[in-house]
């Protein structure tokens, strides 16, 4: 007769107390994770379309591979752990924005998105709103683990887009910066893919913290 043992759970101390990682907590990260990889290999394929095989065809392809990319953001927004649930919720009201605005303007013209999006740069003020969600996760990673992509990609991404709303890049700069972009971004799900766990789930005594604050207001 054999017997099994169960590890106890590894306890952690945090800034407000000890506390304990748990399944369901590894899954949220997991769960975060692949909504970055998806995300980044949708971003990744539509632009190696744009860049290297820019014939009217490929345009078709670019609307399902942003409605997977958006998904699987939205997915991530759903999970991450941000402290600050207003700015968690900013973030996630962005994404919402940017959907429906994207939505609205696939719905509304009978060119492809992309197209609609890149021949009439005033669309970025509704769909630009899931890239500045997108740029808020780049920021967090970046202030929470310094990492180099983090810090090359939060900068980018508003550069560019405010740059083609403006009209101030020349399409040779577009292209570069659309590169850089998914090149970092890959590298950015990758890397996030091999992190340990627990740092992406913090300090758990920090949000029963915050939460308990917010309890006492109410």
């Amino acid at each position: 007769m054999t017997t099994q043992t169960l590890s106890a759970p590894e306890v952690y101390q945090g800034q407000f107390g000890e506390f304990t990682i748990n399944k369901g907590d590894r899954t949220g990260v997991i769960i975060y994770r692949s909504g970055l990889m998806v995300a980044a290999i949708c971003f990744a394929i539509g632009t190696a379309l744009v860049l290297f095989n820019p014939s009217p065809s490929i345009y078709n392809w670019l609307t399902p591979l942003y409605a997977c990319f958006s998904l699987a953001l939205g997915v991530s927004l759903l999970t991450i752990h941000i402290y600050m649930v207003e700015l968690h919720r900013i973030l996630q009201v962005f994404w919402a924005i940017g959907s429906i605005s994207s939505i609205v303007v696939a719905l509304s013209s009978s060119e492809p998105l992309a197209v609609t999006v890149y021949t009439q740069p005033l669309t970025l003020l509704g769909v630009g709103f899931t890239f500045a969600a997108l740029t808020g996760i780049y920021f967090k990673e970046g202030f929470c683990f310094n990492r180099l992509e983090t810090k090359v990609l939060t900068p980018i991404v508003p550069l560019l887009l405010l740059g083609h709303l403006l009209g101030i890049l020349s399409m040779h700069w577009e292209r570069v910066l659309l590169g850089i972009w998914a090149i970092f971004f890959v590298i950015f799900a990758v890397r996030k893919v091999v992190q340990a766990i627990p740092p992406d789930i913090g300090d758990k005594s920090v949000f029963e913290y915050l939460k308990s604050k917010r309890s006492a207001k109410v």
